[in-house]
């Protein structure tokens, strides 16, 4: 394999390169020729994992919340990600545009209004009637849930393991490297290079279930447009122009690609959210804002630690209930893209400190998408028809965004904007937003995955980043064309089974990274001057009051600082 990487002018690891590409072509294949057998299988596995691991699930993201939380307030706060003197690559508002746009900009964009509405229109919590009060708050609650700080827990964890071992200590830019204080040099053996594997194989499949889903978008906003209709063709053209726009992003390098995509379009996000909020009831959202914040406080510890243990009393109920089929779901896929985001994220944050990047990425993030819910989710169900009289009231026009979503969870977004001025150029926007937040993640992606066969930080040649930001387009396409619709269900399922072990090799970062904590050399901080020991009761020798010396005593330097 090494003279093969050789011809071919690679700079990678031949193993794990040839390995990740040929399972790929392997596993797409046999879900194209065989998606039946292949789907119910996965689904087996799936309903297997969220009825008997749900639990496992729900607790490991609440523990690696709490973990974060620890670190970040503990005295290893102020550790530096990077060697000594190291200071951040990338202004704040920067950092903040790379690791929102890299991130979950494309979901936000797809359940924005789709999931509030969902769930106002059928309540997962029992006793709740739809389309009342009642279930607006909770819709909102629980999308919230779903995509803020959980979530972004999701990234962080590994972010800071990658972050704290590859900016650090100098270690390859591989998952393995994380698990150093665990397996010494075996980080370079067998049990290295699977983890590397793994977490190739997790990215581009998970990437791939989310290209999926905005090429679907994009192409139910043309329709809307254009008349252009939403078949596999426009699907496949679609993925065609933004693999090419990805690639080029992957030519021109993370800082002139990436960061130049994702500062305009967070820019072009934040527009459209000001322009929903302007446009529609505009004092009622900005209350809505308001509130939004106490029922997410109020409602998050009973929602973070739910996990339907009574959905077998309920007949109704599938096996694993609801959750199951969301929430366990959302964080087995989140995960998949955990080595992803976390290793982009690492990257972007060389420089920072622990405390630094545990609070910016869980907080600035979820801030942002707190805000987004509530104007998208709150103006939708009130388009929709807010509570029982005021949908009595609206007589047939009530249920359109409902209705929507029922049909089209894609074009939820886009029958959302027929009750805004200047539809069709709003439409036309929310397609560019999506298919610049389709290019970056496909670019960030694919610019991990390169890091991750050439254990590198630098890009490696030109034609090796591009192979993977093909890859990924092909992989979409491949399933839309060949497989249809039940080659991307099957993708899912095999997402949920293949986040299991990229889930348990996350929950092991937290001992790694607490063996790697104890080796800083880092003492007790003392503020201020110690009293004399005479102010305890205790009188020196010499009469006079003993002070000891603050010069030599408190925090000693610490490597990187």
């Amino acid at each position: 394999m090494e003279q093969l990487a050789r011809r071919l002018g690679l700079r990678t690891d031949p193993t794990i390169f040839f390995l990740s590409a040929g399972i790929t072509v392997a596993f797409v294949l046999a879900l194209v020729l065989l998606p039946g057998p292949i789907g119910a299988a996965f689904a087996a596995g799936r309903a297997w994992i969220v009825t008997n691991l749900g639990w496992f699930f729900v607790a490991g993201v609440n523990l690696w919340l709490g973990f974060l939380i620890w670190a970040a307030c503990s005295r290893y706060g102020h550790v530096r990600l990077g060697r000594e003197g190291a200071r951040p690559d990338y202004s704040n508002l920067s950092w903040f545009t790379m690791l929102f746009a890299g991130g979950i900009g494309t979901v936000l964009m797809f359940w924005g209004v789709a999931e509030p509405v969902s769930h106002f229109a059928a309540p997962p919590l029992p006793g709740v009637e739809p389309f009342t009060e009642e279930a607006a708050r909770d819709a909102m609650s629980i999308a919230i849930y779903h995509l803020g700080l959980h979530t972004w827990t999701i990234f962080t964890l590994p972010g800071l393991a990658f972050a704290y071992f590859i900016n650090r200590y100098d270690l390859p830019v591989r998952v393995s490297s994380v698990f150093y204080p665990l397996l010494g040099e075996g980080i370079h053996g067998p049990a290295g290079k699977a983890i590397d594997i793994a977490s190739i194989l997790g990215t581009l499949f998970g990437v791939a279930v989310s290209l999926g889903l905005g090429s679907s978008q994009i192409a139910a906003g043309l329709d809307a447009l254009f008349g252009t209709g939403d078949g596999v063709a426009v699907k496949v053209a679609i993925l065609a122009v933004l693999t090419v726009v990805a690639v080029g992003s992957i030519v021109a390098g993370l800082d002139a690609g990436v960061k130049l995509l994702s500062n305009i379009n967070i820019g072009l996000a934040v527009a459209l959210m000001v322009f929903v909020l302007v446009t529609g009831s505009t004092l009622f959202l900005l209350r809505g804002v308001v509130e939004t914040f106490g029922l997410y406080l109020s409602n998050l510890p009973h929602l973070a630690f739910w996990n339907d243990m009574l959905a077998d009393e309920n007949p109704s109920n599938e096996a694993w209930g609801w959750q199951g089929s969301w929430t366990v779901f959302y964080w087995a896929w989140t995960v998949t893209w955990s080595p992803f985001i976390g290793l982009f994220v690492a990257r972007i944050s060389r420089g920072r400190t622990i405390r630094e990047f545990v609070f910016g990425v869980l907080l600035a993030p979820s801030l942002f998408t707190l805000v987004w819910f509530a104007i998208f989710g709150w103006q939708a169900m009130e388009f929709d028809g807010l509570g029982l009289a005021a949908r009595e009231a609206m007589g047939a026009s009530a249920g359109q965004i409902s209705d929507a979503v029922a049909e089209s969870v894609p074009l939820a977004m886009f029958a959302f904007f027929e009750n805004l001025p200047w539809t069709p150029l709003i439409q036309g926007l929310a397609v560019v937003i999506v298919a610049i937040f389709f290019a970056t993640s496909s670019d960030s992606a694919s610019l991990v995955v390169d890091m991750l066969c050439t254990g590198a930080a630098e890009p490696g040649p030109v034609h090796q980043r591009v192979f993977w930001g093909a890859a990924e387009g092909l992989v979409a396409a491949m399933l839309i064309v060949l497989a249809g619709e039940a080659g991307l269900s099957a993708l899912q399922e095999v997402i949920t089974v293949v986040g299991l072990p990229i889930f348990a090799l996350v929950c092991m970062m937290i001992p790694s990274l607490i063996r790697g904590f104890a080796l800083e050399d880092i003492d007790h901080v003392t503020v201020g001057q110690r009293p004399a020991l005479e102010e305890f009761g205790h009188g020196a020798e010499s009469g006079a009051a003993v002070r000891e010396p603050v010069g030599d005593q408190g925090a000693q330097p610490v490597p990187g600082e």
